[in-house]
């Protein structure tokens, strides 16, 4: 359990809801930005710009032609939508629920799901059209915050941060089908699911831990220890990497899927909280609550022991060529 310095509290909040941070830390970082490089030149790993959104930016999610990104702002109760190809919001910000926080984008593009944390409900956006088309309620006291989607689209796991369970919507209905326990005190926050659909990846707000549900049973598998508060976790298309937001250490640590160990650490903004990988596997989309930013760091993609790095397409490595490292 962390003793934090400030917080924001929410109506909803029950006795036993833990205390989220979502203003400055005690500890400071500053944005590792790059004026003026593009993608073509970016290195590894390295934040290549950043966007001003709304206030208190939270979940973030990609659309799966990776033409645009869905960014909560906890602050105005709103969504921006960011076009990818330019790094700029475009059009008016979606009304949602209080407070949302996580997103996620059905496989087939059509839909937006947001967590909104405080009246405990999930809205239902029309990527078509950029409004809410359905409210989901998971339950009082439960607090709603990350959101994953499965990668046949039937279902929808939501964190409930309040209860310490995860809420799985039938999409078909926008009814919420079972409710999965993840331990008393984890305060569950980001979720996001394996490629294959087997595994979903949950981090433990208080715990600084992730929880690896095995999908099949709706059971933690594996538990792996990570920075302290982590947030959100997005898994790279290849499902090789989970990238895990750490809150109050202002970085994302690089779990690798296979051994569930942490392989690299990533510093960015002030008190980073959603993240989102593009389909292509190349870049991650990082919001940076403490100064209202998105981070784009550039993600090396391996093969065993040899990394092509999409973001610069330069490197090094033993007899590999400059491809790799």
């Amino acid at each position: 359990m962390h003793h934090h310095s400030s917080f924001r509290r929410y109506p909803t909040f029950r006795s036993r809801v833990r205390r989220l941070v979502l203003g400055l830390t005690a500890v400071v970082a500053m944005v590792l930005g790059m004026a003026g490089v593009g993608a073509g030149a970016a290195a590894a790993d390295t934040v290549i710009a950043t966007i001003p959104v709304g206030s208190f930016p939270q979940g973030v999610a990609i659309t799966p032609d990776g033409a645009f990104a869905y960014v909560a702002n906890t602050g105005p109760n709103t969504v921006s939508v960011i076009d990818a190809a330019t790094n700029i919001v475009v059009g008016a910000p979606i009304p949602v629920g209080a407070a949302p926080q996580g997103v996620a984008i059905t496989p087939n593009g059509a839909f937006a799901y947001v967590a909104n944390f405080g009246p405990n409900t999930v809205s239902v956006i029309d990527t078509g059209t950029n409004m809410v088309v359905a409210t989901v309620p998971v339950g009082g006291g439960a607090a709603p915050f990350g959101v994953a989607i499965t990668p046949d689209g039937a279902f929808a796991y939501v964190t409930n941060f309040g209860a310490d369970t995860v809420s799985v919507i039938d999409t078909a209905t926008n009814m919420v089908a079972t409710t999965v326990p993840v331990g008393g005190g984890a305060a569950p926050a980001g979720v996001a699911i394996t490629p294959n659909g087997a595994f979903a990846y949950v981090t433990n707000f208080d715990a600084d831990t992730v929880s690896v549900i095995d999908t099949a049973t709706n059971t933690v598998a594996t538990t792996v220890p990570v920075g302290a508060d982590p947030f959100e976790v997005a898994i790279t298309p290849n499902g090789d990497r989970a990238y895990v937001t750490n809150r109050l250490a202002n970085t994302v640590d690089v779990i690798d899927t296979a051994t569930n160990m942490v392989v690299t650490t990533v510093q960015v903004g002030v008190a980073p909280g959603g993240l989102a990988i593009t389909p292509d596997g190349a870049f991650a989309y990082v919001t940076n609550n403490g100064d209202d930013t998105v981070s784009v760091i550039a993600i090396d993609q391996c093969l065993g022991s040899l990394c092509l790095d999409l973001g610069s397409l330069t490197g090094s490595g033993s007899g590999a060529g400059s491809a790799f490292s």
